[in-house]
């Protein structure tokens, strides 16, 4: 299986680019590239978003769910995972959640969001 640490290599010199080159770019180390390169170490989530649009693939193309690298949600489904509200009963009726592969009942949910909401207002 590739990893992605192996599509971001892939990418890099399906442009040609040097570790440097592409560090510059990316606005990081050449030391952190090739560690992500190598899967030692995984990118953060603003820096994966970096590459996927440095090269224009989707990030499901570089984490390896997807081999088509220009798989990317349509428009009215992005903005419906952004708009997403858990704590909205209808949602949680249609939609399942779930943890370690199993299902969440209607309660664990409820205190899933409860957690969440008791976790911010100590910010």
């Amino acid at each position: 299986m590739i990893r992605y640490g192996d599509r971001i290599a892939l990418l890099r010199e399906k442009h040609a680019l040097t570790q440097e080159e592409l560090a510059n770019k990316l606005g990081i180390s050449r030391a952190a590239l090739s560690h992500y390169e190598t899967s030692r170490r995984e990118p953060d989530y603003e820096t994966m978003n970096k590459i996927a649009s440095f090269f224009k693939v989707s990030t499901d193309y570089l984490l390896n769910r997807s081999n088509n690298p220009e798989a990317v949600l349509d428009e009215d489904v992005r903005d419906f995972v952004d708009s997403l509200e858990l704590s909205d009963e209808n949602i949680m009726e249609k939609f399942a959640l779930t943890v370690d592969g199993r299902k969440l009942s209607a309660e664990e949910a409820k205190r899933f969001i409860a957690f969440v909401r008791a976790e911010r207002s100590l910010e």
